[in-house]
């Protein structure tokens, strides 16, 4: 079912629900990661497509938290989620797609910024990570290859498998450990 009630197990290979897939933009831990163009509105999107039957209960737990804490957030610079789509064998999640690739490949390209560029940056990453922390969300996993540029050279937060959600006063909970929380 997609977060919008539709069930994709009858799509098509080549399509998600209203998005014809096409090429292959990269590869993760959790899947693969294809252009989605929508078939109406033309408008481009990454999917990302999740083999639930090749992933381990704890993987598929870190992809469940993923989606459970986008659906939450909604900031400029935290890549979107715009929808789910499953299957008995697939999960899709259909993200905002950003064309700048990664912080990483780009500071590899450029050697250093200046420091108009890294005060940018700076502030976009403190806005997201303040907002996020506002909602009780703590990322833990956050280097250049989760940070995505869109085609204006502005940041996305993106890859939230390992994240955490406070509740109150509690301790932050992953699959895997607990953390105490830092005052």
């Amino acid at each position: 079912m997609s977060s919008s009630g539709k069930d994709n197990s009858g799509a098509h290979a080549n399509y998600v629900g209203p998005y014809r897939l096409e090429k292959t933009l990269g590869k993760g831990q959790t899947g693969l990661v294809k252009l989605g163009v929508h078939c109406v509105t033309c408008q481009k999107v990454a999917i990302k497509i999740v083999n639930r039957e090749k992933l381990s209960e704890s993987v598929l737990m870190k992809v469940e938290r993923e989606i459970a804490i986008l659906k939450l957030i909604e900031h400029p610079h935290v890549l979107k989620l715009h929808d789910v789509y499953e299957n008995k064998k697939y999960l899709y999640l259909v993200l905002e797609h950003v064309s700048g690739g990664e912080l990483f490949d780009y500071l590899v390209k450029k050697g250093r910024l200046t420091p108009k560029e890294a005060r940018k940056f700076f502030r976009q990453i403190i806005s997201a990570l303040d907002f996020c922390h506002s909602h009780s969300i703590c990322h833990r996993d956050l280097k250049p290859e989760n940070l995505l540029l869109d085609e204006k050279n502005n940041i996305r937060i993106a890859d939230f498998g390992m994240a955490s959600l406070q509740v109150g006063d509690s301790l932050l909970e992953t699959s895997s450990e607990r953390l105490e929380t830092i005052r």
